[in-house]
């Protein structure tokens, strides 16, 4: 009896929720293609980028979670393109992968609306290097403002800005995560500058922080961030961004860093399908999961654009993207048994989770709110037990407790520069006649 072919592209949340729930099935031959060796857990990258954590704690290589899977195996390769009339997947090294049921889970990168000249300038957080760059930009100009002491106080107050763009989850646990370790850093450990040096500014075009949270929530988020010193601008678009500055609502604001978060594009898994993606590209999918006319390829997480129950957009997230994996995989185990799966996908949010930092977040339940120590207590919990594995959860949950207590931040290296400081926009110290 012949096994049935899947290929699963792209080792995210979603992707090895297929490959996960398909652990049983003798009946299949499992290949997983990632260009990464490893499976992320990106709700922490922040914390990576900001020195809470190191990479490796928060990322497991996919071979690694696999090990004891012997229908898988995994290719450390790029796609490129997918032949649907002949059904192979097309990689980067030449190599050709024929399916029987394609699943692409391949995720997002950032989306500069337009304007891709400014990820020069403002890296986003989608990958362990993304990270590890912004943090050698944050530890670096903490590093520069401590040698450069000719400079007059208030110029290297300028020179200490630290400028987050994009209010969601990403935006505001970023600028409250700059802001605790810069000052924190500076008032501890650094003699020549304090943390009234140090600026940090959360931008956000719309209304309010949060969008996706209840009004009330934004609010309380706003008003923490304002308590770690965070200034938040509100109803500011962003016009201009180079290498020393970025322009808000008309005003040039001097920057040691910017952090993009302000928004995502697809992958382009719309145009491997040959079909029209929406305003984000991502695919659109019927309720099955499947791509319209291809009732053998899957798409998933943040690649897919699926609508729930209740007609409104299932949202991009972590907790989404395993659960259609988890749907998948029962479809797959299904199909191969000759039944069909006939109940439609239905996500089943069980809240929204926001942290502004040491005991400061906000959670949303539908049915009730939490702010304060208790969303923040909820949000570790949360994410601990979504971590891939129970090592990552005691060595996460570890740091946790000691940075709790000590207000330490162990992974504060300045790695990947080749022993230069990162080139931030900063002017030569001025020279004061003798």
């Amino acid at each position: 009896m012949s096994k049935t072919r899947i290929v699963v592209i792209g080792a995210g949340f979603g992707g090895l929720a297929v490959a996960l729930g398909l652990r049983q099935a003798r009946d299949v031959e499992l290949t997983i293609v990632d260009k990464q060796n490893h499976h992320l857990f990106q709700p922490l990258l922040y914390q990576v980028a900001t020195a809470a954590l190191s990479p490796a704690e928060i990322a497991a290589p996919i071979r690694t979670i696999l090990r004891g899977q012997r229908n898988a195996r995994v290719f450390l390769d790029e796609v490129i393109g997918v032949d649907t009339g002949a059904k192979r997947v097309r990689l980067k090294s030449g190599v050709g992968l024929d399916y029987d049921r394609l699943v692409i889970a391949t995720g997002a990168r950032h989306s500069y609306f337009g304007h891709d000249d400014w990820a020069e300038f403002a890296p986003g957080i989608k990958t362990i290097d993304d990270a590890t760059r912004v943090r050698a930009q944050v530890l670096s100009a903490l590093e520069r403002a401590e040698t450069e002491r000719q400079q007059m106080p208030e110029t290297r107050g300028r020179q200490l800005s630290f400028v987050v763009i994009g209010g969601g989850p990403t935006g505001v646990e970023m600028a409250g995560a700059i802001a605790e370790l810069t000052r924190h850093a500076t008032e501890m450990e650094f003699r020549y500058i304090t943390g009234a040096c140090v600026r940090v500014l959360l931008v956000e075009a719309g209304p309010r922080l949060l969008a996706a949270f209840p009004e009330a929530l934004s609010a309380k988020a706003k008003a923490s961030l304002e308590q770690l010193g965070v200034e938040v601008r509100l109803g500011a678009p962003v016009t201009a961004i180079d290498a020393t500055s970025v322009t808000v609502a008309g005003a040039r604001v001097p920057v040691a860093a910017t952090i993009w978060a302000a928004g995502v594009q697809a992958s382009p898994a719309a145009s491997w399908l040959g079909v029209i993606g929406d305003r984000a590209g991502r695919v659109p999918v019927g309720p099955d999961l499947t791509v319209p006319g291809l009732p053998d390829v899957y798409v998933i997480g943040d690649t897919a654009a699926v609508t729930g129950a209740d007609g409104k957009p299932v949202p991009g997230v972590a907790p989404a993207a395993k659960q259609q994996g988890q749907y998948v995989a029962r479809a797959i185990r299904a199909r191969g048994a000759g039944r069909a799966i006939t109940t439609p996908f239905a996500y089943k949010n069980y809240g929204n989770l926001a942290t502004i930092g040491r005991q400061r977040a906000v959670a949303d339940f539908g049915w009730t709110t939490l702010s304060g120590f208790a969303a923040w207590f909820v949000w570790s919990t949360a994410h601990l037990y979504y971590l891939t594995d129970f090592r990552s959860r005691l060595i996460v949950g570890a740091q946790w407790v000691w940075s709790y207590f000590t207000f330490d931040r162990g992974a504060r290296l300045i790695t990947g520069i080749d022993g230069e400081m990162p080139k931030l926009g900063w002017s030569p110290p001025v020279k004061r006649a003798a």
